[in-house]
């Protein structure tokens, strides 16, 4: 697990090692910029897991997805937030008007004046909602909610790929020490078959032994090759996780001589009431029951009346002139005031429609929370059985690799004293392969099934106490 615990202090780019909760994760995406360049791989460096993680983090197309949306929603609750704001237009009018005024005709020879009004009307113009019964609060909760639930989505998506690259990870270290294992049953057979050849030359073995050794040895060339051909497919699909151009030209750190898990820290309540309280998926739907409660607010404060305040004020400047008689020029300040009160009476069931679906979406977002949170306890209660399994198959592994060697040592000493045949010494050969390949397995199983306990209960990427203890802790848990 400290392997990584160390991607905490490289991802900063991607907020992942500061967004260990909602609303850092929303401070930090609303001021962060995610990285444009893609990083590349160097083929001299030995990477470390917690260093393939930030790779991946940056390089990988959702969590720059989840990024943006967390980025969207934080600029959502702003747009929500000035709605308490007054809204301050100007604008201005140039205009020209034509117009007929009729006038007697002992004043006017025609009975009407032609009169012309050029104008200019610079205007600055206030709208403020001074009350609403609430929608405004209920929105902008809403919005927080919202914003919320985008940043525990880009927490769940950070860990979603860093258990992805640590399940590659482990997989091509299996595939590595698979290879290694090959090569040892293949040095192992090659012992096998020197015996029974020398065993030959000295008259105390038959022809059908040596065959039977060397078909030993060409078997175990073939699955060196084949245990080859599997790492480098490992290698690739590690690039791939990581989101880099497809190679088998990556160089992991293994660190062999890491601790093992050796037990559980906490009880599988325990780790079932962490899952609860801090599982981002979980986080992000009681954020979601929260704007669903929050936008039945919102609809229902539509039915009730609000309050507006409107206001103008110009320098109305006009030079009218006519075809009879002469009319004076004016350039004065004009200003209107308005306290109204807007009230919708009557809109066809518009607004019970409104409060109907909003209510819908908060039992849909409360059912889903319910459903999230049984998958969250049967995905613990998986992870836990799985782990302690693994730790068992692991101790089982040892104990057999033991016997095994031990096994196959004294068999081949007995074969080369005459006391044994080479069917007993090739049985237990074949014993010794197996129980290389069932140590390889148990041994990074343990190590996977550990990070699959950190992620299913929320843990991965963050900075709570780990949920199992390596062999080398022997004072305060790390």
């Amino acid at each position: 697990m400290a392997l990584i615990a160390g991607s905490a202090a490289t991802g900063l780019g991607q907020c992942a090692g500061v967004a260990s909760t909602p609303g850092s994760a929303a401070d930090c995406v609303a001021h962060a910029t995610p990285q444009e360049k893609t990083v590349t791989l160097d083929a001299t460096h030995s990477y470390s897991l917690a260093e393939l993680i930030d790779i991946a983090e940056h390089n990988n197309p959702h969590t720059r997805i989840v990024w943006e949306r967390a980025k969207q929603k934080a600029d959502e609750l702003g747009i929500a937030r000035s709605a308490y704001f007054p809204v301050l237009a100007a604008a201005a009018a140039f205009g020209d008007q034509r117009i007929i005024n009729p006038f007697p005709k002992p004043l006017a020879p025609r009975g009407y004046v032609m009169v012309e009004i050029p104008a200019v009307v610079p205007e600055v113009t206030l709208e403020y909602l001074i009350f609403d019964f609430g929608k405004r609060e209920a929105k902008v909760d809403a919005a927080t909610a919202e914003k919320l639930a985008a940043s525990a989505n880009f927490i769940q998506a950070n860990q979603e790929v860093a258990f992805r690259v640590a399940s590659s990870y482990y997989k091509l270290l299996t595939a590595q020490e698979r290879l290694q294992a090959a090569q040892e049953t293949l040095k192992t057979a090659q012992t096998t078959q020197d015996a029974a050849e020398t065993q030959l030359k000295n008259g105390r073995s038959t022809l059908p032994d040596v065959l039977n050794a060397r078909a030993e040895t060409s078997q175990a060339v073939f699955d060196m090759e084949s245990a080859d051909g599997d790492e480098k497919i490992a290698r690739v699909a590690l690039t791939e996780v990581i989101g880099v151009e497809p190679s088998p030209n990556i160089t992991i750190d293994a660190q062999k001589s890491a601790p093992l898990p050796e037990s559980l820290t906490m009880s599988i309540d325990a780790l079932i009431d962490r899952a609860i309280a801090d599982r981002p998926d979980l986080m992000a739907q009681a954020a979601e029951i929260r704007a669903a409660d929050d936008a039945i607010r919102a609809a229902k404060a539509e039915y009730k009346p609000k309050i507006v305040l409107s206001g103008s004020a110009a320098q109305t400047s006009i030079w009218p002139t006519a075809d009879y008689g002469q009319l004076g020029n004016a350039s004065q300040p004009t200003w209107a005031a308005t306290l109204g009160v807007e009230w919708r009476i009557f809109d066809g069931g518009a607004r019970k429609g409104e409060v109907a679906i909003a209510e819908s979406r908060r039992r849909e977002a409360q059912d889903e929370m319910t459903e999230k949170r049984d998958q969250a306890t049967r995905e613990v209660w998986t992870a836990y059985i799985a782990f302690r399994t693994a730790l068992r198959k692991q101790q089982a592994a040892v104990a057999l690799l033991d016997s095994a060697s031990a096994s196959y040592s004294s068999s081949l000493d007995a074969y080369n004293y005459g006391v044994k045949n080479l069917i007993d010494v090739v049985t237990a050969a074949r014993q010794l392969a197996q129980a290389r390949l069932s140590s390889v397995s148990a041994r990074s199983q343990l190590f996977l099934e550990a990070v699959d306990l950190e992620f299913v209960t929320g843990n991965l990427l963050r900075t709570q106490p780990p949920a199992t203890k390596t062999s080398t802790q022997d004072g305060p848990q790390r």
